[in-house]
């Protein structure tokens, strides 16, 4: 509630851009991803688009260590390619992280560079993606939520 009195913890490390669909913004996902970059470069010095809400932020790739880009099930939104596209012709070095997930929950896997396999998502299809993604976790959260009495999700 008092948020603007919390003390600013001092930043270290190399300046990490985090590319991620805005699905994932401000999810229990997106604080497990931070964590996770931060171990990987030992660095808390991360720029968290969600931060910024829907405002653009691609103009600090420049200013970019490294570039981290978030892979969901196999697919980059348009906005996380567009940023990638940038990063990589500005020769940036890029790491891209895989979310998937399995019975037991959320699971990621480091890749170096940008995997082929990986499918890259028109706006449109982000759309379409973004839509059957939010309904399900939706759907998966009244079922557990209203029947079972649970509030835990997925993502």
């Amino acid at each position: 509630m008092m948020g603007f009195l919390k003390r600013r913890k001092k930043k270290y490390g190399p300046f990490i851009y985090l590319s991620e669909p805005t699905l994932l913004y401000h999810t229990k996902t997106e604080k497990g991803i931070v964590r996770a970059v931060e171990e990987k470069f030992n660095s808390n010095n991360i720029l968290v688009p969600s931060d910024y809400g829907l405002k653009d932020t691609s103009p600090k790739i420049k200013d970019a260590d490294y570039f981290v880009a978030i892979a969901v099930l196999g697919k980059f939104t348009s906005l996380v390619g567009r940023e990638i596209k940038i990063a990589q012709e500005l020769g940036k070095p890029i790491y891209t992280m895989l979310l998937d997930k399995d019975v037991e929950g959320v699971f990621y896997t480091w890749v170096e560079g940008v995997p082929e396999d990986v499918e890259w998502l028109t706006p449109e299809e982000t759309q379409a993606f973004t839509h059957k993604f939010v309904h399900e976790e939706y759907m998966a959260y009244l079922k557990t939520g209203l029947i079972l009495g649970s509030r835990k999700r997925e993502w």
